[in-house]
């Protein structure tokens, strides 16, 4: 009466043996959470003449920025679209660039270390692209004036003022439910 009950239990644990193989290879249909992605962008000041830490500095003030605004983003896709916004899943560093305003400013500091940025992100060029018509060197561009009407008052002029900006990319992707 021992060898048939020990043949049962071989073909039970066989036949439960198989049934584990089938069902491990069964295709399995879960499909990813879902996620909403935004990227985030910030403008920092930077001096012209930044030394490399505090370009770092800003660079990092400004990435700081841009996932707060991220979250905004998100946060307001999340509201709009009636889901509730989750964990953040991934952040991207996805670069930067500095950039300076007014006639003839270039950017002469350190760079700080941008990353790599992403697909899609080119960086902007260091100094303002110069504005067609406008005259070279110390001079100023001519500027016409429009005659004032009579009675008019008078219209005040907005100042130009050199500055450079650091610019901060982040993307990130947050869970919804």
């Amino acid at each position: 009466m021992l060898i048939p009950a020990i043949a049962v239990t071989v073909v039970a644990l066989v036949a439960a043996g198989m049934l584990g193989v089938a069902s491990a290879e069964a295709p399995t249909t879960t499909s990813p959470p879902p996620t909403v992605s935004v990227q985030g962008v910030a403008v920092e000041a930077i001096e012209q003449s930044a030394s490399s830490a505090s370009a770092t500095t800003v660079y990092r003030q400004g990435m700081a920025a841009a996932i707060a605004d991220g979250l905004a983003k998100a946060q307001f896709l999340a509201s709009s679209a009636g889901v509730t916004l989750g964990a953040v899943q991934s952040i991207v560093e996805d670069g930067g660039y500095i950039g300076c305003t007014g006639n003839e400013v270039e950017y002469l500091g350190e760079q700080p270390d941008f990353g790599s940025p992403g697909v899609g992100v080119s960086p902007g060029a260091v100094s303002v692209p110069r504005v067609e018509g406008a005259v070279t060197g110390t001079s100023k561009p001519a500027v016409k004036h429009a005659k004032k009407k009579k009675g008019e008052a008078p219209v005040a002029k907005r100042a130009s003022v050199a500055g450079c900006t650091l610019t901060a990319q982040v993307s990130l992707t947050y869970a919804i439910s």
